[in-house]
């Protein structure tokens, strides 16, 4: 059994009036306001928990349908939150050059496989495959601002394409190998013969990757006039198709550098600990061949908050990005253990400026975690995609509307947040068990028999009640 809860959310209430207009009715706007509020308080926020705690939602099939057929649009909410955002965080942003866009995925694991789109993601901090929806966001960071900006799925070419169905169909004797290189073998092999197919052609022609997704959302990002100079992203998102697309739009990026990556070996020289030149091999020298390379005495300490990095830093030319500029940074004075490569296209940066830009990208680590550690982001039940889509937006909504109230009353930009999101959402479910207890004690007081009260609360709940 859970507290029933009466009305929205503070925050809720402050703010939901401005996208009122969005929603055809009375009825799709409380929807609104109700998932918002059941996000931002319940443990339990299935569609179900929902209707049975909020005193005045619609029941599960209603509250479905809101998010499966009402044709009220994320995209027109996402653009008004991000309006909104940006005029209540004005003061508190430092100038466009210091914000960032942060680009990153993540996996909404899932048990079942009735999910649309659902399919078997790499999660690359365990080697695991498990079955996930695998979206693609943009999180803005400007001083002590961080809200997420946008979304797309990420879908697998096979699972998109039914790859598998068109080998059988155009290959009925093949076997399709279980294991990645096999399948790249094969997918050389077929693929040829399958797109002179229409109707797999047209699938193949939907195809995204995740490059692709990137560079629609940092376009969503200028469309929507985000004040941002800086952007920030993994060794994963680092092609020449994003860079070019950066180039174009005028805005620096740093990214971690893979160290398989080649270098030009004409473009720099490098000194042993005596200043002597050395003699590189071959026209490329990868990475990780490069830092061994490095005299110890080249590197210096950079503090970066209480933090000390041990970094070299070189002007290079990388195949396909051009000249750039990279940090090697060790985390310790020994220069052993694990080190990071990071690279960007501003050659006048400091080692200091480089990593501290890089490290705004750790809100978007944060963001995850408390987007499905307190809002539910992985925890939808709902099958479509149109309604997932509609869960994220919403919860990219109470997200940012928690955000506000982490943010400190008087401006200061040389300071952080005064809470955290679970703090804040702690906060809101104070605040609704204040107004419960409220509730409570003034149909008491007009003498109103206190079974009748606690009936009238949990009716909704009672088949939770023991008897």
């Amino acid at each position: 059994m859970e507290l029933p809860i009466l009305a929205p959310a503070p925050v809720v209430i402050a703010h939901a009036s401005v996208f009122r207009d969005l929603f055809d009715n009375q009825c799709q706007y409380r929807h609104f306001q109700h998932y918002l509020t059941g996000l931002i308080v319940l443990p339990n926020k299935s569609l179900a928990n929902m209707a049975r705690c909020i005193m005045e939602s619609a029941d599960k099939t209603n509250l479905s349908r809101f998010l499966a057929e009402a044709p009220w649009r994320a995209d027109e909410v996402n653009r008004r939150r991000i309006r909104v955002m940006l005029q209540q965080t004005a003061p508190h942003r430092p100038r466009r050059r210091e914000s960032i866009v942060a680009i990153d995925d993540t996996l909404c694991e899932h048990v079942g496989s009735l999910f649309d789109y659902v399919d078997r993601h790499y999660n690359h901090s365990d080697g695991t495959y498990p079955l996930a929806h695998n979206p693609v966001t943009s999180c803005y960071v400007s001083g002590p601002v961080r809200f997420p900006l946008g979304l797309r799925l990420y879908r697998r070419y096979e699972e998109l394409t039914q790859w598998e169905v068109w080998v059988a169909k155009h290959f009925p004797d093949l076997t399709i190998p279980r294991d990645t290189k096999g399948r790249n073998r094969l997918h050389k092999q077929v693929d040829p013969v399958l797109l002179q197919d229409p109707e797999c052609r047209a699938r193949h022609e939907e195809f995204r990757t995740k490059i692709a997704l990137a560079v629609e959302l940092i376009e969503e990002a200028i469309g929507h006039k985000v004040p941002f100079g800086v952007v920030v992203f993994d060794a994963w998102y680092l092609a020449e198709e994003l860079v070019r697309v950066l180039v174009r739009r005028r805005k620096d990026w740093i990214s971690v550098l893979k160290t398989n990556r080649l270098l030009e070996t004409a473009s720099f020289q490098l000194r042993d600990t005596n200043g002597w030149a050395l003699k590189l091999p071959g026209p490329h020298l990868a990475v990780a061949e490069l830092v061994p390379l490095i005299p110890a005495n080249a590197y210096r300490p950079v503090a970066i908050g209480e933090h000390t990095y041990w970094c070299f830093t070189l002007g290079v030319r990388i195949p396909g990005l051009g000249k750039v500029r990279i940090v090697v940074s060790f985390e310790q004075a020994s220069l052993k253990g694990r080190f990071v490569v990071l690279v960007t296209n501003r050659m006048d940066w400091n080692a200091a400026k480089i990593i501290g830009l890089y490290l705004h990208r750790w809100p978007t680590e944060t963001f995850y975690q408390d987007s499905k550690g307190q809002l539910g982001f992985d925890a939808y039940r709902m099958r479509s995609t149109e309604a997932i889509g509609k869960h994220w937006c919403l919860v990219f909504v109470a997200y940012s509307l928690l955000h506000l109230t982490c943010l400190p009353a008087v401006p200061d930009r040389t300071k952080g947040l005064i809470q955290t999101i679970g703090d804040a959402c702690r906060q809101q479910g104070r605040a609704l068990l204040q107004n419960l207890l409220m509730f409570v004690h003034d149909q008491l007081s007009h003498g109103a028999p206190a079974d009748q009260v606690f009936a009238q609360l949990f009716a909704k709940q009672r088949g939770m009640v023991p008897v």
